[in-house]
């Protein structure tokens, strides 16, 4: 061809139909006639042209784009909960667009703003918590649906998540049991987990009749905890006696990762049983805790169920028409329940 196709006026013209009933076989190609979709198509090949489906979906009353913000894209936790979105959208004839916020309020805020510019129909979002701005977060609402995961925002908003409060139960019962009561490593204060899973901790002891051991940590805000449970086991060993008892739960697996390596460096064996020094227990069961060196004890989040729920909490919301798989009455907040993991760590 002498000349590329570009716009969607140019290919109207090249095909021969009018501008609008191109555009209704690229909102929906069903719409049009079996006669009219052969020759759009045979058109499609012959010209190699491709429309630009966010300005096409940008003329949309109500777009087919989904978005989704996490904190970190390259977390394996979060990736496996994305990839169950995706996957679940696409076969509900929507896309998700995923964005990151890399653990700053600022680029929360400029995810926020993409998907508005994008005309996005709805969006599940992982907030930062603590340091985000919330009006930013109710001002999205009001124009779309919103489902949070992982950590909700407050108590009130669409939220999928795990039971925080059944999951340390779980895992205080077990390390109670097995061995010395576990002391608590908590993870910074970067959104409301924090809170959360240290009084889902200290409730569970208070059912054991024994008092909380809370490891003192400094108020930093930062999403490097493999870099921060490093830190300060290395703090904590080099300054004194060492952990109040010689089991240490952490908040999440991620921060195990740090404790198990400064206590590696400083000579310490982890694991159950009398020949080891530091029995050391997670929570989240990251994709990567099973490949530790020793694999951690922990109790699994389910990434896929997550996800699913998320992702047809937030189709039920846009109201259209869902497969029979997804016709549940839905709650506006679901808990899921977590499975302990015995490994050799703990």
């Amino acid at each position: 061809m002498a000349k590329t196709i570009r716009t969607m006026e140019e290919f109207s013209e090249f095909v021969g139909l009018s501008r609008p009933t191109v555009s209704k076989y690229f909102q929906d190609p069903d719409s049009v006639r079996r006669s009219t979709r052969a020759l759009i198509e045979a058109a499609l090949d012959k010209s190699g042209f491709r429309p630009n489906m966010f300005a096409v979906n940008l003329n949309r009353r109500r777009t087919n784009i989904l978005g989704v913000i996490v904190p970190n894209s390259s977390d394996p936790f979060y990736m496996a909960l994305t990839r169950r979105i995706e996957t679940i959208a696409n076969d509900a004839g929507f896309l998700a667009f995923v964005l990151s916020s890399h653990g700053k309020p600022e680029m929360e805020d400029r995810a926020i703003n993409t998907c508005k510019s994008m005309n996005v129909a709805g969006a599940i979002i992982a907030p930062l918590g603590v340091k985000s701005h919330h009006e930013t977060f109710a001002e999205l609402g009001r124009a779309i649906p919103l489902v949070y995961v992982d950590s909700p925002l407050d108590d009130s908003s669409a939220f999928v998540g795990t039971d925080n409060r059944q999951s340390f139960s779980l895992i205080v019962d077990y390390l109670c049991r097995s061995g010395n009561p576990p002391c608590y490593f908590g993870m910074p204060e970067v959104n409301t987990n924090a809170r959360t899973r240290k009084q889902a901790y200290i409730e569970a002891m208070a059912g054991f009749g024994l008092p909380p051991q809370i490891v003192e940590l400094p108020d930093v805000a930062t999403w490097d905890f493999e870099r921060f449970g490093f830190e300060e086991t290395m703090r904590i060993l080099n300054s004194g006696p060492g952990f109040p008892t010689k089991t240490v739960l952490c908040a999440n697996d991620r921060v195990a990762f740090g404790v198990i390596a400064a206590a590696y460096q400083k000579g310490l064996k982890v694991g159950h049983g009398d020949s080891f020094d530091l029995r050391v227990a997670g929570h989240d069961d990251h994709p990567l805790s099973q490949y530790a060196c020793p694999p951690i004890t922990t109790v699994a989040q389910n990434y896929n169920e997550i996800g699913k729920m998320a992702i047809e909490l937030l189709l039920q919301k846009l109201g259209g028409e869902l497969p029979s798989f997804m016709r549940d009455e839905w709650d506006d907040r679901k808990l899921l329940k977590s499975d302990l993991k015995l490994r050799a760590s703990a």
